[in-house]
């Protein structure tokens, strides 16, 4: 491959098997996001609590992270294309399951039971989205060569954001005119078709394992190992667990939506695409101009950023400014996203990558998830406005003490790192 063919934007979009994956992923992401600005709204709904709302993250941080462990291991042991059958599989059922709790002859398991229904099929997705994400991740590295992964990055990062911008938007739209029964039927039929078109994707081989042959505990740490013995690697995706635990406001936006903001959940469901519509912007930016050179600084320039947006968007009560934070602090986060997936890619041994993905999956489910129910059981601690205050004002500590402690992070340059 030329020099010349290998700086062009659209290098990876030029695989048809990268396409195909593409196209699935970002059916998939649809459906996740989707279902989750609803599921949002419907506890915000039916609790009219912010705990409530924060535990959602909780039901499914415990199965995510329990199975995470463990389903590296399995990620490189099996063929990957089957692994992301089955977990897609078991996320259409759970799917179902929620369009089944809104149906006329099933709404008495809400009615007895409240929302713990709901969180149990939530815990059921985080068991399959523990062996989905590690697989995906490592499957995509199976279908680009290695020398445009950060090309790959980019784009699959468009495609992620791209999606969570339709997503909160059609789950808005959906819930405000027509209830959450049509939203979580065209949520179980995005995924169905997402299931379709990943299987169109041609499997491939089990990475041969380098070395001598590991035992099973011996192999299962050998994904923690190494990303704890490497510091490019722990300190980005440290610095995006702690960022977006303490500063992510994402589990809140339905609850300021109501009670600062006193809109409905079609005003709710665009403030919850803000944040994608600015990554996705971003995201193109970057697929054109990517931060090569000073890329540590610009990366902890990003999420110092992110800290600062969501101060703005805690204390603004205006529905505008709450939209403009929240669309900035999505250009932030995607500057973060793909430094750190091209860092994790480029470092990463071929036959380690479902461990390390794993690895990457913990912290990654750790803050989003994680961070939901802290911003929720802050807020019921310390009030609404002021968590999201506190938890911006640690974002920015926590950028503090990463630069002081990660210099080579700080140093990097991805041009130094690129084959």
């Amino acid at each position: 491959m030329t020099k010349s063919a290998s700086s062009s934007p659209f290098i990876s979009l030029q695989v048809p098997e990268f396409r195909n994956f593409l196209a699935g992923k970002f059916l998939v992401t649809l459906s996740f996001v989707m279902q989750s600005t609803v599921v949002f709204w419907q506890i915000d709904n039916i609790t009219h609590d912010a705990f409530f709302v924060g535990l959602i993250g909780f039901a499914e941080l415990v199965p995510n992270v329990a199975v995470s462990l463990f389903s590296g291991l399995v990620v490189d042991s099996f063929p990957r294309k089957k692994i992301i059958f089955l977990s897609l599989s078991g996320l259409t059922f759970s799917s179902f399951l929620l369009l089944l709790f809104t149906l006329p002859s099933f709404q008495w398991v809400i009615q007895e039971y409240w929302v713990y229904p709901i969180y149990s099929v939530i815990f059921f997705s985080g068991i399959c989205r523990g062996f989905l994400s590690p697989s995906i991740a490592a499957f995509q590295t199976q279908l680009v060569a290695k020398e445009i992964f950060p090309n790959a990055a980019t784009w699959s990062g468009v495609a992620w954001q791209g999606s969570a911008v339709l997503g909160p938007m059609l789950g808005g739209l959906l819930t405000g005119f027509n209830g959450v029964q049509t939203a979580y039927l065209a949520d179980f039929c995005i995924m169905l078709f997402s299931l379709f078109l990943l299987l169109l994707v041609p499997s491939k081989p089990v990475p041969e394992k380098q070395g001598e042959k590991e035992s099973i505990w011996k192999s299962l740490g050998t994904g923690w190992k190494f990303v704890f013995g490497h510091q490019l690697i722990l300190g980005a995706i440290s610095l995006d667990l702690f960022a977006v635990l303490f500063g992510g406001a994402v589990a809140l936006i339905p609850t300021f939506s109501r009670e600062v903001l006193g809109m409905g959940p079609e005003y709710y469901g665009i403030l919850r695409s803000a944040p994608a519509i600015g990554a996705v912007l971003c995201a193109l930016f970057i697929a054109v101009k990517p931060p090569k050179t000073n890329s540590g600084i610009i990366l902890l320039s990003s999420v110092f950023g992110f800290g600062l947006c969501m101060i703005v968007f805690a204390l603004s009560k205006n529905f505008y400014l709450s939209c403009a934070a929240l669309i900035v602090s999505g250009s932030f986060d995607m500057v973060s996203v793909v430094i750190r997936h091209t860092i994790v890619q480029m470092y990463t041994p071929e036959h380690m990558r479902g461990r390390v993905s794993a690895v990457n999956n913990i912290f990654i489910g750790s803050s989003n998830e994680l961070g939901a129910f802290e911003s929720g059981a802050t807020a019921k601690a310390f009030g609404l406005v002021p968590s999201v205050v506190i938890g911006g004002t640690l974002t920015l500590l926590t950028v503090g003490i990463v630069t002081a402690i990660a210099p080579r992070l700080r140093k990097m340059d991805l041009k130094d790192i690129t084959v």
